[in-house]
């Protein structure tokens, strides 16, 4: 008979990592144990990944959710697992915990050249929100390392100085050398995007994260259908829980990219029938992690390795905690790898 257990575990950031929305300073986790009474060694471990002001369910009753879902592990997953859809992360953790222990436990979702240490999958490197001065270091350090990737996070501080940062790059890299992706988390309006789409477009970037706050989608849609700069919706996504009401969301905004946060989704299930939806509409994506302990970024990253990605994905995250949990992820030459 299946038991389980869940616990909250609050991660520290080793900075404070800025946001359009914010500083974070940490990030709030629930472990998921589960096993069985016959084999209580054998214990699988899944993450519950919120992030407080964005994730669909950062309402009241989380708390007591994660608890019922322990109490009622033993129930078919099916079932559960759909009385869980409007709790993504939840779901997430329910799913990664089952499969974990389905395979011994040992934190090994999807075996495959991935976790036998034989290929590596292509990431972004990830600059911070902050001043000007830490930005540039962070650029300096990451072209250092080896990426050929750079994600910056843009909206918080003046316009004209991240401008400059991006300048900055483009002096040092050009667009064959190095891709450039900007994420605006909502930061901009539907008065000004454009305009701003169009200043930041003169620096070959692959692509801006949801340029404007989600839940216009008319305005993104016209946005989408002006803009000089590729256009990718992320935060759009949260809170759209059928398989239908995801295609009917491509339709409408027709955008020319698409995110996929797990933790946000519905873990493993509700990915797949966003990738299935972009795909049936040859829209392009990635995959992000969203602040996840080394826990659920070890299962993105495995689930992320057999879909045969080739562009850079969002899976950099690892480094950000001081009190992450091990598991075997290391990155080198702007690629993360698992290192078996």
């Amino acid at each position: 008979m299946l038991q389980a257990k869940a616990y909250p575990y609050v991660l520290k950031f080793k900075r404070p990592g800025g946001t359009s929305r914010g500083v974070l300073t940490e990030k709030e986790s629930w472990m998921l144990e589960v096993w069985d009474t016959e084999n209580p060694e054998v214990v699988g471990v899944g993450e519950c990944g919120i992030l407080r002001g964005l994730s669909a369910d950062d309402r009241g009753g989380y708390e007591e959710k994660v608890k019922e879902v322990a109490q009622r592990i033993h129930e078919p997953l099916a079932d559960l697992y759909e009385a869980l859809r409007e709790w993504p992360s939840i779901q997430f953790g329910l799913e990664m915990s089952l499969r974990d222990l389905e395979l011994g436990g040992k934190h090994v979702f999807y075996p495959g050249a991935f976790t036998e240490g034989k290929m590596g999958i292509p990431i972004n490197g990830l600059i911070w929100m902050g001043t000007q001065d830490f930005m540039l270091e962070q650029i300096e350090a990451k072209l250092a390392q080896g990426f050929s990737c750079l994600k910056m996070k843009i909206g918080a501080i003046d316009f004209e100085k991240e401008l400059e940062c991006l300048e900055f790059i483009r002096q040092q890299k050009s667009k064959q050398e190095i891709e450039l992706r900007v994420d605006a988390n909502g930061a901009f309006t539907p008065e000004n995007a454009l305009e701003k789409l169009t200043a930041l477009a003169q620096f070959d970037l692959h692509s801006i994260e949801q340029p404007i706050k989600a839940g216009q989608p008319e305005a993104m849609r016209e946005l989408c259908a002006k803009t000089p700069l590729p256009i990718a919706l992320d935060e759009e996504l949260i809170g759209v829980f059928q398989a239908e009401e995801k295609g009917k969301l491509l339709d409408e905004i027709q955008p020319q990219y698409v995110i996929f946060k797990p933790s946000f989704i519905g873990g493993f299930k509700g990915t797949q029938e966003w990738i299935d939806a972009a795909n049936a509409r040859n829209m392009g994506w990635w995959i992000t992690s969203a602040l996840e302990s080394n826990v659920g970024l070890n299962a993105i990253a495995q689930y992320t390795a057999t879909l045969g990605v080739e562009m850079p994905q969002g899976l950099g995250t690892g480094g950000l905690f001081t009190n992450n949990i091990d598991r075997p992820l290391e990155i080198q030459n702007g690629q993360l790898f698992y290192k078996a």
